[in-house]
């Protein structure tokens, strides 16, 4: 049993990194710089705001594009990734919060460098929920904290900050009219939070309309803004709905409650957003596990691919000439930023280890396994060579999340090691429609299981996976997911690797953030105190007598959404059975942005695997050893 602590500070650089010529594919992966899709100032294009992991951590980066000029904004020890640009290009509003809580304020600073200043003076901190900017330097700020619940205020030049909306259940900013007279916000009043509703309200926080479509049917269906029309006295709202079953946009305009569908003939998830001038639509198509790009002409219905290669489109926007820049990446090739003109948009900026691009991977495969609640999808990486392989079932968080082909790096990692990877898109996924999302309810996390259970059968038939070599990890939701079936399924799993998992169910409730309780309460139909055997039956920590299988935990002591306290409940108890586990803690919060600490956690992860399952069965302790040979429940 191994227990240690890290710091973003000192802890991740505690191995020496190789040059460049010894360096690990895997490695480089990681220490490549990442580039995300910049983003504009909507009235000086310009002028741009991006992510970067160049100096090994992400900040945010200005760059001008009438120069050619980049400049580091933010520098921060545990990083920083939420900016927002001011319609004219001349602040760059960033949120600090206190080594990644998640907690905190606004502060802007000028476009072409500055100090920093308070962006919203007489807030408190808060957690972030929502930012609209205006032209006339109107801004609107969604905001939340455990005790007073979800706000929005409006500050308007030389004003203080009015607050105009309150609730105790989670809300947010959607978005500012263009002209800077209307407010679109999400709001789950109704008490549902996997499913908003939409109210828009003038700047002084008088209704407009409400556009709520959990009311009124057998069935309760989401909406999400996806932002005004980008022309002034246009109050036309565009809206993602369900009301077929699975995401699309239409047209709101609550002024005069008119309501637009758009017939769009594309069988997965839609999202959209506007093209500069307000004539059409730019349409992100997901289906299963891949996305690409078409223009929506409003005018006449026309619909028009856009050229993107296979794989995965991370973010895209339309640009004032008409083309479109988007992130794109496969399993097989690291993430881009393409222009549908045909070229790159943006290099990174020169990378402090030297390492300039990341090595290619292996193509993802697809897998279609009939499970108890419909067909799973599940997406497949393997190493050369013929099976069965050492397997890791990598399963995504969320829950309300997929796993696409797309680049990932620590997926890469274990391809590099010999390991087979699978990623399951369980009942809970987005991506396969309304139903699929939905159906996890008040048996969380048992559901998911479930499949899992189906693919990981599927994967042992088709020789594929060795099953005496099965490793179950995730983060987040997914390392929830690893501790529930380290337990509930004992005889299937080799190892367990959970991230920042939920642990123990209600202390998790009463130690996270407000946002998240809400969500747990719709899942679980109620808090601990008002349905405790739900939470009992979907608790890791009900079944942390009955793991079996080592177990490694890595989390971050500032986690707002996979508090610490749940997760030290969880060891506690592993430590007296005197179980096998290591636990890894780290100065940070739902995650890291600091590569090196990212290559540190994976390091630890694979040697632990690998420390576990590369002894022959026979020399492993009973506790430790494959189903197939331990004793049975009597001995």
């Amino acid at each position: 049993m191994t227990e240690s602590n890290g710091s973003l500070r000192g802890g991740a650089a505690e191995t020496p990194i190789a040059s460049i010529a010894t360096m690990p594919d895997w490695e480089k992966r990681f220490r490549a710089p990442r580039t995300g899709l910049p983003r504009w100032a909507e009235d000086a294009p310009d002028r741009s705001l991006f992510t970067s992991s160049a100096t090994g951590t992400f900040e945010l980066y200005a760059w001008d594009r009438a120069t050619g000029t980049q400049r580091q904004v933010t520098d921060r020890p545990n990083g920083t990734t939420g900016g927002v640009l001011s319609p004219d290009g001349e602040w760059i509003w960033w949120f600090s919060d206190t080594d990644g809580d998640e907690f905190g304020v606004w502060v802007r600073q000028p476009f072409h460098g500055g100090p920093d200043e308070p962006a919203a003076p007489g807030l408190e901190p808060s957690y972030p929920d929502g930012l609209a900017l205006g032209r006339d330097g109107t801004a609107v700020i969604g905001r939340s904290t455990d005790k007073t619940g979800s706000s929005v205020h409006v500050i308007r030049p030389g004003h203080d900050a009015v607050e105009i909306y309150r609730h105790q259940q989670s809300a947010g900013v959607g978005d500012l009219s263009h002209d800077g007279t209307l407010i679109a916000i999400e709001h789950t009043e109704h008490g549902d939070a996997m499913h908003s509703a939409v109210r828009v309200v003038r700047v002084d926080g008088t209704a407009v309309g409400e556009l709520d479509d959990t009311r009124g049917g057998t069935e309760e269906l989401g909406l999400s803004v996806m932002g005004f029309a980008p022309v002034d006295g246009d109050s036309r709202l565009l809206v993602g709905h369900q009301r077929r079953g699975r995401w699309e946009p239409m047209l709101w305009d609550a002024v005069t409650g008119e309501e637009t569908p758009l017939d769009i003939d594309l069988p997965g998830d839609l999202d959209a957003d506007w093209y500069p001038d307000g004539s059409a639509l730019l349409i992100v198509h997901g289906y299963q596990a891949r996305s690409e790009l078409w223009r929506y002409e409003l005018g006449s219905g026309e619909l028009t691919r856009l050229d993107t290669p296979p794989g995965t489109v991370s973010g895209a926007l339309p640009r004032p000439d008409g083309t479109v820049e988007f992130l794109w990446s496969s399993a097989a090739k690291p993430p881009v930023v393409r222009s549908t003109a045909g070229h790159v948009v943006l290099e990174p900026p020169a990378a402090t280890h030297g390492v300039t691009h990341a090595p290619d991977s292996v193509p993802v495969t697809d897998a279609w396994v009939e499970g108890p609640g419909g067909t799973v999808h599940a997406l497949v990486q393997q190493p050369a060579g013929e099976g069965p392989f050492p397997t890791v079932f990598d399963i995504h968080g969320g829950p309300t999340w997929h796993d696409s082909d797309a680049f990932a790096a620590a997926t890469a990692a274990w391809v590099d090691h010999g390991f087979a990877v699978v990623r399951v898109n369980y009942r809970g996924s987005t991506g396969y429609g309304r139903a699929w999302t939905d159906a996890l309810k008040h048996r969380v996390g048992l559901i998911e299981l479930e499949d899992i259970a189906a693919v990981r059968e599927w994967a042992v038939a088709s020789g594929l996976a060795d099953p005496e070599r099965l490793v179950l990890a995730g983060g987040s939701w997914g390392g929830y997911l690893t501790l529930l079936g380290l337990g509930t399924q004992p005889g299937s799993w080799a190892l367990g690797l959970a991230a920042v998992p939920v642990a123990d169910y209600v202390t998790a409730y009463h130690d996270e953030m407000e946002a998240l309780k809400a969500l747990d309460r719709t899942l679980l139909g109620g808090t601990p105190e008002e349905v405790p055997e739900r939470y009992a039956a979907s608790s890791p920590l009900t079944y942390v007598d009955e793991v079996r299988a080592p177990v490694y935990i890595s989390a971050g002591v500032n986690d707002p959404r996979c508090p610490i306290r749940q997760v030290e409940n969880y060891v506690e108890r592993l430590k007296l059975r005197g179980h096998p586990h290591e636990v890894y803690r780290y100065d940070a919060g739902h995650g890291s942005l600091v590569t090196e600490e990212r290559i540190k956690q994976l390091r630890l992860e694979i040697a632990f695997a690998e420390r576990y399952l590369g002894r022959p069965a026979s020399d492993r302790p009973a506790s430790e050893r494959p189903a197939s040979e331990r004793p049975g429940p009597r001995g």
